[in-house]
């Protein structure tokens, strides 16, 4: 359910379920991070995107009623993202929902179909945010914005989550990946290191 294919310098990341809106369980959100924790080593860049309409509409509801809505799995996985020394790229094929938020907040890059919307329900369902999630949220759009998804509840469309800086620019589903792997082009032709220098400085 989630498919890696190793470029010889971009992986792409993909989570496959989408006879589920992509909904994560543990395993998945697993393989995930190890999948992102292991292309440190070996990959320039990462892409992470979805099959069919939807990105995630995060975790699956069986699951979180068994606690994986608290699982500091999540954690992990936004660390991974985080900590990768290369670029990485959020290619959101489709709807962004609840703690998958997190490891597209985590990314360098936003990108997203012109359908996307962004909503994260946890006022709603009872649950906290992750850690991570309402700190890289807020430095993206800023603490009013971030209580309007997180307190009011609203869903983002994605002129909306451009305008505010949720997601970097807007793509047509048919140019997504491609369009991810042109912004990782100078990256991949780059020293490692230098790369990594970079990234270090801006962050």
């Amino acid at each position: 359910m989630i498919d890696v294919s190793k470029g010889d310098a971009i992986w792409v990341i993909k989570i496959n379920r989408p006879e589920k809106a992509n909904s994560l369980t543990r395993r998945m959100l697993k393989d995930m991070a190890t999948a992102i924790e292991s292309a440190a080593d070996e990959a320039q860049a990462i892409i992470l995107t979805g099959e069919g309409k939807v990105f995630s509409a995060g975790a699956d509801l069986d699951a979180a009623k068994k606690g994986l809505a608290v699982d500091p799995i999540w954690e992990r996985l936004s660390k991974a993202v985080a900590d990768f020394p290369g670029l990485s790229v959020a290619a959101l094929n489709g709807t962004l929902a609840g703690g998958a938020m997190g490891m597209a907040l985590a990314c360098d890059l936003r990108l997203c179909v012109p359908t996307a919307k962004f909503f994260y329900p946890v006022m709603k369902l009872g649950f906290l945010p992750q850690p991570s999630d309402p700190i890289r949220l807020k430095a993206l759009i800023g603490p009013s914005r971030s209580k309007m998804i997180l307190m009011g509840g609203q869903k983002i469309e994605a002129q909306e989550a451009l305008d505010w800086g949720l997601v970097d620019r807007i793509v047509e589903g048919e140019q997504l990946l491609k369009i991810a792997k042109d912004l990782a082009a100078d990256v991949v032709a780059a020293k490692p290191k230098h790369a990594a220098a970079i990234k270090t400085l801006l962050n």
